[in-house]
């Protein structure tokens, strides 16, 4: 018996490897656009808080973050009950059962963060109905928020990245950048979930590094190991400072007068956020660093490593760039705009801006600070690269 179950060839196995991966290529590129509209949205809808305040639920931005979400979910919600009722074997084989339907990991994923997304629009009303019209970022709707739109910028990784590890070398290639493009919406994500603790003012203090190292190697590291690019990590670091970037210098030529008061700022334009962090620094070394050891060191031996050279490069380079932002006048300008100041934004808060962040009384020194955004940087780089090896094996 024994013998007889081991002959019996893994059809599944056989199917997925025989299977061509563009019939579902369109399926990808829709929940990529459907990702991308959903990050444009969430800077878009951030910069009209700082230019506008929340004058209703149904502005441009919101629309889109919605319409985004619709988008991944709508398309992902065909592809299950065509996958389930009338799939083909090979569609059947690249997909994940799930409560008697199937369809790929990154379709589920993308149903669910729609759900989510949709769930946070009437939770985010009834919060400013009780609460006021805030202007924090992080707030219970906007953290229901945020897991959705995680959710669907996850699932457009995974079924590209499905696609990518079944396809020929010339469609490899191509969705590779389309992985690149979507690491960089990842990157994105933490970088605006952690808006309120990177503030230039903020760029010399200890809560900046820590936090910061507890979110960027986990997507770097998953990166520079899963998308088939000899610069993995600096192609998707790269995207997200490149659409950063535009956002900050095309939506600011919009007018755009505040709504909400008290107004201290008399804006005539929309109001952006600060210039991209330098994620794109640390993505260069991580890759020079999996260059050389990637394959002949454990994750264990090689996370620390990583940690290091994560907090190193990037406070070689966000530490000066940052003394340039808040104190130069070079920086005041539509290129750099380090006078981004919202609308609420008073005279002595203004001042304040001009200059860092104090050290908490009583707190470690900074060094010992660093010593620790080393320790969760290497913690998150080993979580980064084990998730990476486990994308390089995604196949439905």
């Amino acid at each position: 018996m024994a013998t007889l179950v081991s002959s019996i060839p893994d059809y599944r196995t056989d199917v997925i490897a025989q299977a061509p991966a563009t019939p579902r290529l369109w399926h990808a590129y829709t929940l990529v656009f459907g990702a991308a509209c959903v990050m444009v949205g969430v800077y878009w809808d951030i910069s009209w808080h700082m230019s506008i305040g929340r004058d209703t639920f149904w502005t441009p931005a919101h629309l889109l973050i919605q319409a985004g979400g619709l988008i991944a979910g709508i398309s992902s919600g065909y592809v299950a009950l065509k996958t389930t009722f009338a799939g083909t074997a090979a569609e059947r084989a690249e997909s994940v059962h799930f409560w008697g339907f199937r369809a790929p990991l990154g379709a589920w994923l993308s149903i669910w963060g729609c759900g989510a997304m949709l769930t946070s629009a009437p939770f985010d009303n009834w919060w400013h109905n009780a609460y006021g019209l805030d202007v924090r970022i992080i707030s219970p709707p906007h953290a229901v928020l945020a897991i959705g739109i995680f959710a669907i910028v996850v699932g457009a990784l995974l079924l590209t990245l499905a696609q990518q590890n079944r396809a020929d070398e010339t469609t490899r290639r191509r969705l590779a950048w389309v992985l690149a493009l979507t690491g960089g919406f990842l990157i994105m994500n933490f970088a605006l979930f952690l808006t309120e603790y990177s503030e230039r003012r903020m760029m010399h203090s200890a809560i900046f590094y820590e936090v910061t190292a507890a979110s960027f190697p986990l997507a770097l590291g998953a990166m520079g190991r899963a998308i088939k690019l000899r610069w993995a990590a600096t192609s998707a670091a790269a995207c997200f400072t490149g659409l950063m970037l535009v956002l900050m210098w095309f939506i600011e030529l919009f007018p755009a007068t505040p709504k909400l008061g008290p107004i201290y700022q008399h804006l005539t334009h929309m109001v952006t956020l600060s210039f991209p962090l330098l994620v794109i620094v640390p993505a260069f070394f991580f890759d020079l660093v999996l260059h050389r050891f990637d394959g002949k060191l454990s994750v264990f031996a090689l996370a620390p490593i990583l940690g290091v050279v994560f907090v190193a490069s990037f406070l070689a380079a966000q530490w000066p760039f940052a003394t340039f932002l808040v104190r130069s006048r070079l920086a005041q300008g539509h290129l750099f705009n380090a006078n981004n100041f919202v609308y609420w934004m008073s005279p002595t808060y203004e001042a304040l801006t001009r200059r860092f962040d104090p050290p908490e009384p009583g707190s470690w020194p900074l060094a010992v600070h660093l010593l620790i955004a080393m320790g969760i940087a290497t913690v998150t780089s080993a979580l980064g690269l084990m998730r990476g090896r486990w994308m390089t094996r995604v196949r439905r």
